[in-house]
């Protein structure tokens, strides 16, 4: 496979908040992977695609500035392989990921997406939320603050002043849901799939994990959770993904945040090969057009 060669760009650091190591690692993992497999694959810096490009015409990437999702999305309209796509990069922004899974029935929280200047409380109250989680609806987070949890109405609407302040136009307000978290990790169209509890491995991007706590071991169906993330993924326009879900008491099973290309850190050993195998799939149905 020494004809197949790819630019592989990295994810800019501000992008990568508490796990700049972990998300430069498991890029490199498949890097090795796919030159083990005959692949050239030429590796360049976000800032290094922003400013000057890139020739090759197959693309894997961990992007998430504006600037890199545009010009992401101008190359995929021009013909060339990108994986993550640009516009499935962009959708798991907020607003749009909530958007995207109500609309297409997929379990996720209660939510309502409001502008950062408006009374939220009545809708709030309306909704019947006790406690809820803002986030910025209009891209990725990058600050703890870009994903806040409020007891009660009056402190969401303190929260989204401070959002209106910093420049956020839009959020998302997800019900609060009371169960296990759990965190995954897959590849559309491959049978890989991994999740754990993230509270109980240590596993921590902003601290989070802390308000539903230690898992319980609440039973739930795993097929079904593999089903409902890789709809997800399709939906989404996502290849290689990664978030975490909700189970409840009863077994019921809610996606609350759906990511482009996460870490893999607990499983990256595992999860490169798996992630070479399904890019090297889809280059080759490509080649095939």
């Amino acid at each position: 496979m020494a004809d197949i060669t790819i630019a592989g760009i990295l994810r800019a650091g501000a992008y990568s908040p508490n796990h700049i190591g972990n998300d430069t690692a498991i890029f490199n993992a498949v890097a090795d992977q796919l030159r083990i497999r005959g692949c050239i694959v030429n590796i360049y810096s976000e800032d290094q695609f922003n400013k000057s490009g890139v020739n090759e015409r197959i693309i894997l990437n961990m992007c998430r500035e504006r600037a890199s999702i545009a010009q992401l999305q101008r190359l995929e309209d021009d013909g060339r392989l990108v994986i993550n796509s640009g516009y499935g990069i962009e959708n798991c922004t907020r607003e749009r990921m909530t958007r995207i899974l109500m609309g297409n029935n997929i379990p996720y929280p209660d939510s309502i997406i409001v502008n950062t200047n408006e009374n939220v409380r009545p809708l709030i109250n309306k909704a019947g939320f006790q406690s809820c989680w803002i986030k910025r609806g209009d891209f990725h987070a990058m600050h703890k603050e870009d994903v806040s949890y409020c007891r009660h109405a009056d402190e969401a609407q303190e929260v989204l002043q401070e959002y209106f302040y910093r420049g956020i136009t839009r959020a998302v307000i997800n019900v609060h849901l009371v169960g296990d978290l759990i965190k995954f990790y897959g590849i559309k169209g491959s049978p890989y799939f991994y999740w754990f509890y993230p509270f109980d491995k240590g596993h921590s991007k902003y601290g989070h994990e802390m308000i539903n706590g230690e898992s319980q071991g609440l039973k739930f169906d795993v097929d079904y959770l593999k089903e409902i993330c890789n709809r997800a993924a399709d939906e989404l326009n996502t290849v290689i993904y990664g978030g975490d879900c909700i189970v409840s008491a009863e077994g019921d099973i809610r996606i609350i945040d759906f990511n482009d290309w996460p870490s893999f850190a607990p499983c990256r050993d595992e999860a490169a090969p798996h992630i070479a195998k399904q890019v090297l799939a889809i280059i080759k149905e490509y080649k095939n057009k």
